[in-house]
């Protein structure tokens, strides 16, 4: 039986006791899946038409799930008020994971109906329906990589996550042995996908030691951000199920962090391919100005790819992560890595990190390519060597700056408006001013004794 359920399906497998929960969940502005878990009776009975209602500061929570003020919606000012997770159910679907139980991903919407702009598929729907204007689609493809490790969440958590157990204990990118001591679990994550509706391409080992990737294939865009979002919350479960964890945070150690390279094409009405040239291997036009638009509005929609302090730790030379803001055919040192040909051409924004809100950064891949095309930028030359030494703009530093360039930025207001830069403005004012303010580890060990 597949994985995707109509409502009609839905009633059958409840009438016969199959399924019994049904979780409805919205991505929150980290990109996590938030909201309930419904009787699956009372769902059909009372929730099919009229959603379900919800603490409207689910749009405003820090990671900690901290109120955060500041925010012109869902503050203590506000009184909380509700708003509706009205589930979209295209996306209804079985969760293998976890028994007896299917899930639905929901839109924010306010007791008049009207969207909440700031919630993230929310604003990517607002760029697709730009792309849909001119008669484009987005297909897009994103890659996870995570680390892995023998302890348990709550094992981890009781060390302080110091000397936490890696699942491998040296480099075991690519190889087929190294990664066999963790395929047990790998195939559990893998099959489960699958059964969750999501096209499993291929699983490998990355370069940090415990570290993996599981590639999907390619899909609409708001439907590879859904099921990112189940991927990523689904494999943090299964890992709980089998005492175990993993991490997808952008920067973890010394070695290289945790990416999530998203590719991105466009199709016309036709199904044809926007980017490719009139020979069919050349750039279009419009191919040439959406890199160049992808160039020109990275420093300022940082915080869209790195939304985290920890975000901008990736971004090291020689690390795999992008620091300088080019482009290149298969290069792995740019930013921008274009691949294929014919219809297969793409770009591979590298920039993001696993930490990624794939809503936000699909979004500003998006709205960076738009404003390259309305402005007929022109691309700079490719980079054949290591971009690393070329002397040109780099990713922001920190979050601190990062939120600076958001904030004074035209095109980010032109592109998603004043309520959406606000609202992101003001969450990562406030991770800056909590990290800056809290005492660490470092902290300790330079001024215990030393200092």
């Amino acid at each position: 039986m597949g994985a995707s359920l109509s409502i009609e399906d839905l009633r059958h497998a409840v009438g016969e006791d199959t399924i019994d929960t049904v979780v409805v969940a919205m991505p929150d502005m980290h990109g996590r899946l938030v909201g309930k878990r419904l009787d699956a009776k009372h769902f059909l009975e009372d929730s099919v038409d009229s959603g379900v209602n919800a603490c409207s500061y689910l749009i405003t929570r820090d990671i900690d799930m901290e109120i955060i003020e500041g925010f012109e919606v869902a503050g203590w000012a506000s009184g909380l008020n509700d708003f509706v997770l009205v589930p979209d159910f295209d996306t209804l679907r079985r969760v293998p994971w976890m028994p007896g139980t299917a899930m639905v991903i929901a839109d924010a919407r306010w007791e008049d109906g009207s969207p909440v702009v700031q919630s993230p598929r929310e604003i990517l729907r607002q760029q697709l329906a730009r792309l849909e204007s001119r008669g484009w689609q987005a297909l897009v493809a994103t890659e996870l990589e995570f680390l892995l490790f023998d302890d348990t969440y709550r094992q981890a958590h009781d060390k302080h996550y110091h000397d936490v157990q890696r699942a491998a204990y040296y480099n075991i990118d690519y190889t087929i042995s190294g990664t066999s001591m963790a395929e047990p679990l790998m195939r559990k994550l893998r099959r489960n996908m699958r059964d969750a509706g999501m096209k499993v391409e291929a699983l490998k080992g990355e370069c940090n030691i415990g570290q993996f990737e599981l590639g999907f294939k390619y899909s609409d865009a708001l439907t590879t951000c859904d099921n990112h979002a189940i991927y990523k919350d689904g494999a943090k479960e299964i890992a709980m199920a089998n005492d175990v964890s993993l991490t997808f945070m952008a920067k973890y150690d010394d070695g290289p962090g945790n990416s999530c390279h998203v590719h991105l094409s466009l199709i016309d009405e036709t199904g044809r391919p926007v980017f490719v040239g009139t020979d069919g291997k050349c750039f279009s036009r419009t191919f040439e100005h959406f890199l160049a638009g992808q160039l020109a509005t990275a420093r300022e929609f940082g915080i869209s790819v790195a939304p985290n302090i920890n975000s901008y730790k990736r971004f090291r030379d020689g690390s795999f992560a992008p620091t300088a803001l080019t482009w290149g055919r298969d290069n792995r040192t740019c930013a921008m890595r274009v691949l294929g040909e014919g219809r297969s051409l793409r770009l591979e924004n590298r920039t993001p990190g696993a930490d990624v809100n794939p809503y936000l950064a699909v979004a500003a891949i998006i709205a960076g390519g738009l404003h390259g095309i309305e402005n007929q930028l022109e691309l700079e030359p490719e980079v054949t060597g290591n971009a690393y030494e070329t002397d040109v703009s780099r990713m922001p530093g920190s979050l601190r700056e990062a939120v600076e360039l958001w904030q004074t930025s035209d095109a980010a207001v032109k592109a998603f408006g004043p309520e959406v830069v606000h609202h992101y403005a003001n969450a990562a004012v406030k991770q800056v001013a909590a990290h800056e303010s809290a005492v660490t580890d470092w902290d300790r060990a330079r001024g215990f004794e030393r200092g």
